[in-house]
């Protein structure tokens, strides 16, 4: 059989795939913390008619001849840029302004304060559109609790720990979330109070996080987390070592450019359409290898 058949198999192969990527990235432009992914492609290996062989006293040397078997998926990355900042004017609304993502946590007990990241499940996200529930916590839609440090216990004692579920206790006039992180309300006899401080994650690697859906990220082997001597998880302030300031009142939104997609998908468009030519006419040419018999 003809290689260039199976070239343009690998070739359609491929190019569904970046249709799938970009159908992905299309259906979520209007998504919350939402990062588009890409998809490049590298050659596969080559088949080599002849070597090549260096130069000699009467003869240059002559280069190599192959033949390429077609192509594959090199990568399909996810892109961390920033997106843009649409304002709502809702104070639970927060954006990133910079570097940098919201910690969230789930199945901690209602009896835990200080939380050992360690033994938690511990996602992260850039969608910044908070919740309460119905004991003051803030959330997020998927109703994992937002982690920070020095929040409220069910009591409203503060909890002197390194990381901990921000609380707004019941009774509160208003509240406001500051550009640090820093949540506070005003309490029954009018005096402003600390709720504790929301902190952020850091990454070297960002493109290394997993995504699980619902706007989460997992944390993976390859993200360059920053952790601390202890190789255990390190939250930053927000405002401070270089990662992001929170911005209340906004929300960020996902970072796809719907004229870049629409590139994208009339070149896979084309590129699909093409391998299937390839098919074609190596399918004619062995029409005409069969009818050599007539």
């Amino acid at each position: 059989m003809l290689r260039s058949m199976y070239a343009g198999i690998s070739g359609m192969k491929g190019f569904q795939t970046q249709l799938d990527v970009v159908g992905n990235n299309i259906a979520n432009v209007n998504t919350a913390g939402f990062k588009k992914g890409r998809v490049t492609f590298q050659d596969m290996m080559s088949q080599t008619i002849a070597g090549a062989s260096a130069p000699t006293a009467i003869r240059g040397g002559i280069n190599p001849a192959q033949v390429g078997l077609g192509s594959q998926i090199g990568s399909i990355d996810n892109i961390h840029t920033g997106g843009n900042l649409q304002t709502t004017n809702r104070t639970l609304d927060l954006a990133l302004e910079g570097d940098g993502m919201f910690v969230f946590g789930s199945g901690i007990a209602e009896d835990v304060n200080d939380i050992d990241l360690a033994e938690t499940e511990i996602l992260f996200s850039r969608a910044g559109n908070m919740y309460f529930d119905d004991n003051g916590y803030i959330v997020n839609a998927n109703g994992q609790y937002l982690i920070g440090r020095n929040g409220l216990d069910q009591e409203g004692n503060p909890i002197q720990g390194d990381n901990s579920r921000i609380r707004i206790p019941e009774g509160a006039a208003s509240f406001s979330i500051q550009g640090n992180g820093v949540v506070n309300y005003i309490d029954a006899s009018g005096e402003t109070q600390s709720a504790g401080q929301i902190m952020l994650a850091n990454f070297s690697n960002p493109g290394g996080l997993e995504k699980i859906g619902g706007n989460m990220f997992r944390s993976s082997v390859n993200d360059g987390m920053f952790t601390g001597d202890d190789d255990l998880v390190t939250l930053f302030e927000p405002e401070s070592a270089g990662v992001a300031t929170l911005v209340s009142g906004a929300i960020e939104m996902s970072n796809v450019d719907l004229a870049e997609e629409f590139t994208d998908m009339i070149v896979a468009q084309r590129g699909f359409q093409a391998n299937t030519r390839i098919i074609t006419t190596s399918d004619e040419i062995l029409q005409e290898l069969v009818n050599l018999k007539r």
